[in-house]
């Protein structure tokens, strides 16, 4: 796997109030594999994370949301929180971004509430997935079939639950990054 997935670029698409572990525990697996990843934010500098009851520290911003575009990347990670997906699903540059990866059949990750992201791409009607609970009825609202697994992979799409699901995220994330581009 490890020839599948050299010079493999990955976008984490993320703002303030991100879930920290759902972005620097995927990122780090990632990396781990050899893959090149950009934390990418609608601002420069530096975003601030959410550590489960608090604020977390903040990660620098590789490139910002108007300097790159879908082709420069070969996957998409959408980090959940509160306030992240909520800022992201209001940000018509952030859903074309994300837009862009499904009609290229370019996998997507998303965990706990980050769907919400992807119900305002349009990218969730007639999948089958998972999120954090409270989201599983916007989830069927939206026209997917929502299940509560821990990770759920859909032709290239990727969701989990919660932290406590990351590990199995970040291995499904893996897989089908080396698969490449689904139909």
């Amino acid at each position: 796997m490890t020839q599948q997935l050299e010079g493999k670029r990955v976008a984490i698409l993320a703002t303030h109030g991100f879930e920290e572990s759902e972005l620097a525990v995927p990122r780090a697996k990632l990396q781990k594999q050899g893959i090149e990843v950009h934390v990418v934010a609608p601002e420069a500098g530096s975003i601030r994370a959410w550590a489960e009851s608090d604020w977390g520290d903040d990660y620098a911003v590789d490139r910002r949301l108007d300097d790159v575009s879908e082709h420069d990347y070969h996957a998409l990670v959408l980090p959940g929180g509160l306030f992240n997906p909520d800022a992201l699903r209001q940000d018509e540059k952030a859903l074309g971004f994300v837009q862009a990866f499904f009609q290229a059949g370019k996998p997507v990750g998303a965990i706990c509430h980050a769907p919400w992201v992807l119900i305002n791409a349009g990218g969730v009607d007639g999948r089958r997935m998972t999120s954090y609970p409270s989201v599983a009825q916007d989830l069927r609202n939206a026209g997917a079939e929502w299940v509560d697994e821990r990770v759920v992979v859909d032709n290239g799409l990727v969701t989990s639950r919660k932290p406590d699901d990351l590990d199995a995220f970040g291995s499904k994330l893996v897989e089908e990054i080396a698969e490449g581009r689904h139909g």
